[in-house]
């Protein structure tokens, strides 16, 4: 009778507790992150429409969501390039300081935000140890958005990285010694064989690298220099409304920043889905 009134909706498992355990993740979940999201929505809800929308349609706010938005996605453009090559080169080859290398990449996650960002800061400064080389030229990267496009390449590298290196370890080299074989140039098996099988993987740490900068504050705060319509990001912005008591303003903006931030993680999310199964269709028709 029980198993006619409730069909079975889940197969069973060796290990019990499913009802326990799930209220535990939606509970957690919950308390971490939905109930949060949803007290800056309210939070945001006190305001009327004309001042939301002049809380977060300002030229500055305006100009802060460009700069923030534009290096983000900039930076983790350049994150992707090279940290694919990063990972192909601590995957593929062995070389003297390998493991130094492979420990150093998880520097920005061990570092903290505000100590990486007084350091990039003494190092990127006119008068520092690579600004200085850079201040004849009539290039300064310390105080400008160029330093904060250095800082969030920094963050930002580990998580294309180490997204990538499991993928190409478990990448099967029998597959480009057939395309060789078939007279693939190295370029075509790259273009082909490689970038098919690694680019689902390859944009998963671009919308990591993406997400994490978008919403870094400490190693931006000291490089930044935080010239307002120049070098000022939002998260300064949303601080600097929050320190003069103006919780709704602050709320207002970071419901504009989730809310592109989403755009864009599920538009990448998306394409990645995509070719994943574009990927998984050719290897099925191929077999």
């Amino acid at each position: 009778m029980s198993t006619a009134l409730f069909p079975m909706w889940r197969k069973p498992s060796a290990l019990p507790g499913f009802g326990l355990t799930m209220g535990y993740t939606v509970a957690y979940l919950s308390l971490v992150v939905l109930v949060p999201l949803l007290m800056v929505f309210i939070k945001a809800s006190s305001l009327d429409w004309a001042s939301f929308v002049a809380a977060v349609s300002s030229p500055r706010v305006l100009a802060s969501y460009r700069l923030t938005f534009g290096i983000s996605l900039a930076a983790a453009t350049l994150n992707a390039f090279f940290g694919f090559i990063l990972a192909w080169v601590l995957v593929r080859y062995t070389f003297p300081g390998k493991r130094f290398v492979d420990a150093l990449i998880d520097l920005p996650f061990a570092l903290p935000t505000s100590v990486a960002g007084i350091v990039l800061a003494a190092i990127y400064a006119p008068n520092g140890w690579i600004g200085r080389w850079f201040e004849p030229l009539g290039i300064k990267i310390a105080f400008t958005p160029l330093g904060i496009f250095v800082a969030l390449t920094f963050i930002g590298l580990p998580f294309v990285v180490r997204t990538l290196q499991p993928v190409l370890e478990e990448f099967e080299r029998e597959q480009e010694e057939a395309a060789a074989c078939l007279g693939a140039t190295r370029w075509q098996t790259l273009r082909h064989v490689i970038l098919p099988a690694v680019l689902p993987a390859l944009l998963t740490g671009f919308a990591l690298a993406f997400a994490r900068a978008v919403g870094e504050y400490g190693s931006v705060i000291f490089i930044a220099g935080n010239i307002p319509m120049v070098s000022e990001i939002t998260s300064l912005l949303i601080i600097t409304k929050l320190e003069q008591y103006d919780f709704a303003g602050a709320a207002a903006l970071a419901v504009v920043m989730l809310l592109i931030s989403f755009v864009l993680l599920l538009l990448i999310n998306t394409l990645q889905w995509w070719l994943q199964r574009r990927h998984s269709g050719r290897r099925a028709s191929g077999a």
